[in-house]
């Protein structure tokens, strides 16, 4: 039996203390260092990590660039936010939240920052994976903001206490797990009556869930397979496998991705060419 914690009058940030992000996580917001972002030669400017809000945003990109939409040619940068590359002064002007991703559109001079906001601006702008009719655009929008709303008790909750957490501590791991299956049952129920997220068409929702919900899904994301008893959750585990086959979600996933197999690893994106060059080794 642990002593039991008793919080002081007044919270006091102790770095020692915070686990794996201890060096990078504070209590304040802004810059804390001056560095300009790079820029390549097309209009939609991307500064990502290929954790999964940052794959949903590579799998949007390249489902339209292979929907044949040319203009969605985007040049993608890594920022490592485990070494506070997310506090320079360039980024914190994209995104005052300092969380990757980010976009910037020159052709509109429009910056946009959070994950669901720049799957919703690209399915505007190219009038892509996201329904017309207003129910079933509604439906879609749903199972977004749910996404939205939930992805933190399997990041930031599950994730972060069963693996990131410097000691496990009963009552959060099972207070996450708990919450984490019961949103699993919540897809399991829908893909069981639906092919995808609110229909029979692939949209935003499914690029915005299958990120968090795809590999805990089919075991590879905290290696919790087993833990979380994930063959209860028979049409979540085929919804993820059909959409991990897709091919733009095969080369989404490399983008911006700086750990696992080498010929996984697309550090920056330019071109379609840069994923034959990984493929190739030259």
């Amino acid at each position: 039996m642990t002593e039991t914690y008793v919080p002081p009058r007044i919270w006091t940030h102790d770095e020692a203390s915070g686990g794996t992000w201890a060096s990078v996580n504070r209590p304040t917001a802004g810059a804390t260092h001056d560095k300009a972002l790079p820029q390549g030669a097309h209009p939609l400017q991307l500064y990502s990590l290929a954790t999964p809000n940052g794959v949903k945003v590579t799998v949007m990109l390249e489902e339209l660039l292979e929907a044949g939409e040319t203009g969605a040619e985007y040049d993608a940068y890594t920022i490592r936010i485990g070494q506070g590359e997310q506090f320079s002064s360039g980024f914190v002007a994209l995104n005052p939240n300092s969380k990757i991703p980010a976009l910037l559109d020159r052709d509109t001079g429009i910056r946009v920052f959070e994950s669901g906001s720049i799957l919703l601006y690209l399915a505007e702008k190219f009038d892509r994976f996201l329904p017309k009719p207003i129910a079933q655009r509604t439906e879609v929008m749903n199972w977004l903001f749910w996404l939205q709303g939930s992805a933190p008790y399997l990041g930031g909750g599950f994730g972060h206490f069963y693996v990131y957490a410097p000691e496990k501590f009963e009552y959060p791991i099972n207070r996450f797990t708990m919450e984490t299956k019961r949103q699993l049952d919540v897809l399991n129920r829908e893909l069981g009556q639906n092919r995808y997220l609110g229909g029979d068409s692939y949209t935003i929702a499914d690029m915005a869930t299958w990120p968090w919900y795809g590999n805990p899904a089919r075991g590879i994301q905290y290696d919790a397979g087993e833990f979380l008893q994930v063959q209860d959750y028979p049409h979540v585990i085929r919804w993820a496998e059909e959409i991990a086959a897709r091919p733009a979600v095969i080369r989404g996933r490399m983008v911006n991705r700086i750990t696992g197999e080498p010929s996984e690893q697309l550090p920056e994106r330019h071109s379609a060419a840069d994923f034959e060059k990984l493929a190739t080794g030259k």
